[in-house]
């Protein structure tokens, strides 16, 4: 049986590296716009005093091959030798079945090195690397002043790991889809569309439908089949090879159909009984596929609380929400403006730009209660603070309707009275300002697509928590 030689091995890694020759990466990926995630990204992978190596993991598409290949084009205007870097593709079929230091070897051999101290190398796709962890901790701690860098796609699944078994050896970066305020940056709109209710409308339907994905964002290919795109580059490889390779699953079909039933109840309150009965999938196995498709970053579950804002002793109830309102577009129908599932998807993007403060939407909840209460109602979004209790609300409704009509919001009165706030705030479709409710309480209204647009912006920046942007004075 004919074997790989080294030298077929070694001029693949000249051909993952066109850097050496050149002095820059490929002209195509040079011309990309960067990601804000980028000027968060680059510093760790920069810093030199902390002996840790970066693990950069996310969904599928959202760039992260992309971000490398910018790092190590800043590394190399940084002043950093093209031949100290090293990017290594882990699911390039010629280069599995190797191990980390095998290849490490076969680089230091192409460079004349006797070692590879002083050098970034980038694992990229690292989970198809069996017991990846392990291999790279025994890097880190063997070539104390080279910088590792890995990615990959199945986001919780690299995050357990690096966590079990690189404590004090690996940071985690998490980089999630595109934000709406980086779609508007990316596209050159954000103040036209800040200043302007009808553009700022007009992109968060255009982002709802295609807009968390980079390459869909410049390419009008995939802008007029975004279905083909999301659901065979992403949708479908995390089901049929992402999740079963990871976690062993053998019935595809279970799983994709689950996928399906919980994709259109984005942003709806839902049960095990009834998705087992929608799905035809056993509870059991639901609760399982839920992580499994959590770790893909496919969906989010969000917790329920009652009208106290008190967490339930059974959770029976909660809500899933997929991580990018693009894949409903893709999966069910495009967005409208009129659409009957608009609504639910106009929270389903709003959500999607917490998933970014991984720590913050820890402590983001919906409140829901029953007659039991000898009332009935519920809110969208409650922010908790760090001791689990309420700090703020946010009603999210796609309608003017409720700016002049506030005391039909029944449920969030009673919810701001209950749980002493004095005031909460409400979406609306291009209305904003304040309106008082009585002397205790004010419903701060703004447009849908500015609260979704702030959301991505102030969590990216890190300047405020959910709870103090629900409590900032109205502007």
């Amino acid at each position: 049986m004919r074997e790989i030689s080294k030298n077929e091995l070694k001029r693949k890694l000249e051909l993952l590296n066109p850097h050496w020759a050149s002095g820059s990466i490929e002209p195509h990926i040079a011309k990309l716009g960067r990601r804000d995630y980028f000027d968060l990204f680059y510093p760790l992978v920069k810093d030199s005093k902390v002996r840790r190596a970066a693990i950069l993991f996310g969904p599928r598409r959202v760039g992260k091959t992309i971000i490398i290949q910018q790092t190590i084009e800043q590394l190399v205007q940084d002043g950093i030798p093209a031949k100290n870097i090293l990017y290594l593709s882990i699911d390039t079929p010629l280069l599995q079945g190797l191990e980390l230091e095998e290849l490490i070897q076969l680089y230091t051999e192409i460079q004349s090195f006797s070692s590879p101290e002083k050098c970034f190398i980038f694992f990229d796709e690292i989970q198809y690397l069996s017991n990846w962890e392990v291999h790279l901790k025994v890097l880190v701690d063997r070539w104390q002043a080279t910088k590792f860098i890995a990615s990959g796609s199945a986001a919780a699944a690299l995050k357990r790991k690096s966590s079990e078994s690189g404590a004090g050896r690996f940071t985690d970066f998490i980089l999630p889809p595109i934000t709406f305020c980086e779609f508007l940056r990316l596209l050159g709109l954000e103040r036209e569309a800040v200043e302007n209710v009808e553009v700022l409308n007009r992109e968060f339907l255009r982002y709802m439908n295609f807009g968390g994905y980079p390459e869909a964002i410049f390419s009008q290919e995939i802008q007029q089949n975004p279905d083909r795109f999301v659901r065979s580059d992403i949708i479908e490889k995390a089901l049929l090879r992402d999740l079963p390779s990871l976690y062993g699953i053998q019935d595809i079909q279970e799983l994709t159909r689950l996928f399906n039933t919980l994709a259109y109840q984005t942003g709806n309150e839902v049960t095990l009984e009834g998705i087992s009965k929608s799905s035809g999938v056993a509870k059991n196995t639901i609760t399982r596929y839920i992580e499994y498709l959590e770790s893909a970053f496919l969906i989010k579950t969000v917790s329920r609380v009652d009208n106290c804002g008190k967490t339930f002793k059974r959770e029976n109830f909660f809500k899933v929400f997929l991580t990018n309102p693009s894949m409903y577009a893709a999966l069910i129908e495009p967005i409208t403006a009129d659409g009957e599932s608009t609504g639910h998807i106009v929270e389903t993007a709003i959500f999607s730009q917490l998933f970014h403060d991984t720590s913050g939407f820890e402590r983001t909840v919906y409140a829901r209660w029953s007659e039991r209460t000898k009332s009935q109602g519920e809110v969208d979004l409650v922010s908790l603070n760090e001791r689990l209790n309420v700090a703020g609300a946010l009603e999210v409704k796609w309608s003017d309707e409720f700016f002049d009509n506030a005391n039909k919001l029944k449920g969030l009165i009673h919810f701001c009275k209950q749980c002493e706030l004095k005031q909460a705030a409400v979406t609306t479709r291009t209305k904003r300002g304040p309106i008082k409710i009585n002397d205790n309480l004010t419903f701060l209204f703004y447009p849908a697509a500015w609260v979704c647009y702030m959301f991505g912006k102030l969590i990216l920046e890190n300047k405020k928590a959910l709870q103090n942007f629900l409590d900032t004075r109205f502007q």
